[in-house]
């Protein structure tokens, strides 16, 4: 017994204690090894084989002495009765000793029992509390059985409800060695943390978070603010978009990491682009905004160098083209409106306005005083007929009056010139040229 580490557990992380089974057990078998010598000088000191009780002395000695003891000490009777009173006396002692042995052993199998279904014991009662309290409130079957496999999976896969329970209860040396043994070969893959403080990569570690996720459920939305990077521990989750929200884009694997560019995002948070969900049942972990600015605060050279990364990263990964809205109801009976010519838009612009002006009124002066007659009420006439006329392609244009600042007005006995819009074919096939001309009417 002063060789302890024969009776070592079985392995690191097993749920039964197999050094106390073994304890036991080396106690009761050294116990009836004691026994089993006891009886026999006894049977030497009546005599051996001089009563049916006493050994006879046949066979291996120790075998049969032994045999007796165990009968004798874990009571299982059939043994021949006693006849002198040495013999009594012996053999009542030893059923004393053998009730003792047998409740102790008992005992002890009950503890081992106990301890090695400790965990599963609280995580029934956990489990049946949040039943009684679903049943309290007439939670809908479905979320129901939903919450009943997440307990079960949860414990199947690690047999614990929160990894964190046990991390907690050991020193911070052993849970950054368990957490750079168990995570930081996928930590240190991530782009966006390439090149940071190794040592703010292990307070990293310390601060990741386990999540269960059922098959289906949605990990996180498209257009909710990021607030967490996520890392694929086990399992596969899918990107989903498309028109209607259900095609697969990507699906991410195990080591995968995404939402990382939301944690440095500094006005008011990067909106997610895609839905994405659990393909089966994926084991997630999770690192917060707030906990990584925490982090950061001891690590100023590292938060630069993040600040820098997550701005080309967002860059890279920013559309090309800004999303627009499905069209719904009678918007689908009309076409969408075609955009407006770059030489229009800086003609209406108000930039424009004032140029427009500008050039009438050179053109104005270009055409001398002779140039043109004016109209009363300040209206402009074109070529034609309410204000239309003929471009030079012979298609009907429209007059404008011209555009003027605040209270402009033409002096009297000026021409007011016509702003000439035609459109023509282009040379090449699917274009057209956008024509303006300035047109003034000579003095009658």
């Amino acid at each position: 017994m002063d060789k302890a580490y024969v009776y070592r557990p079985c392995s690191s992380f097993c749920t039964c204690p197999p050094d106390r089974v073994f304890r036991t057990t080396g106690y009761l078998l050294f116990t009836l090894h004691i026994n089993a010598c006891i009886y026999y000088w006894a049977s030497a000191y009546e005599g051996l084989g001089t009563t049916k009780w006493t050994y006879n002395g046949e066979g291996n000695k120790y075998l049969r002495c032994y045999y007796w003891a165990v009968r004798s000490l874990i009571t299982i009777g059939g043994l021949p009765d006693p006849h002198t009173s040495f013999e009594i006396v012996f053999q009542l002692l030893n059923f004393f000793l053998g009730v003792f042995v047998f409740s102790s052993l008992i005992g002890q199998m009950r503890d081992v029992i106990g301890a090695a279904t400790a965990n599963q014991n609280s995580f029934r009662i956990c489990m049946d509390h949040t039943i009684a309290y679903m049943n309290n409130y007439s939670i809908p079957k479905s979320v129901q059985n939903r919450v009943r496999t997440w307990y079960e999976y949860t414990w199947d896969s690690q047999r614990m409800l929160d990894e964190s329970d046990l991390l907690g209860a050991l020193p911070a040396t052993m849970q950054l060695a368990l957490a750079v043994d168990v995570n930081f070969g996928i930590i240190s893959k991530v782009d966006l943390f390439k090149g940071c403080d190794t040592q703010m990569l292990y307070d990293m570690l310390l601060r990741l978070k386990s999540t269960v996720y059922l098959p289906g459920d949605f990990v996180c939305k498209k257009g909710e603010i990021g607030k967490e990077m996520y890392i694929v521990k086990q399992g596969e989750v899918q990107v989903l978009g498309g028109s209607d929200g259900t095609q697969v884009l990507v699906t991410l694997k195990t080591g995968t990491v995404f939402g990382e560019i939301s944690l440095l995002a500094v006005t008011g948070g990067n909106r997610r682009t895609a839905d994405v969900v659990a393909h089966g049942f994926a084991n997630l972990l999770t690192l917060d905004k707030k906990t990584l600015r925490e982090i950061l605060l001891r690590y100023p050279d590292s938060e630069k160098l993040l600040m820098k990364k997550a701005r080309v990263l967002l860059r890279k990964k920013a559309p090309a083209t800004e999303a627009t809205s499905p069209r719904r109801g009678l918007a689908l009976r009309f076409p969408p409106k075609p955009e407006t010519p770059r030489i229009l838009k800086a003609l209406l612009g108000s930039p424009g306005k004032a140029g427009l002006v500008r050039r009438l009124r050179l053109k104005r002066e270009q055409a001398g005083p002779d140039g043109g007659r004016s109209s009363e009420g300040g209206e402009c006439e074109g070529t034609g007929s309410k204000g239309q006329g003929r471009g030079p392609t012979g298609r009907p244009t429209h007059s404008a009056a011209p555009v003027t600042g605040s209270r402009a007005a033409w002096p009297r006995g000026a021409a007011q010139p016509s702003l000439v819009v035609s459109m023509a074919p282009s040379a090449e096939a699917g274009e057209e040229v956008l024509t303006v001309e300035v047109e003034e009417e000579a003095q009658q």
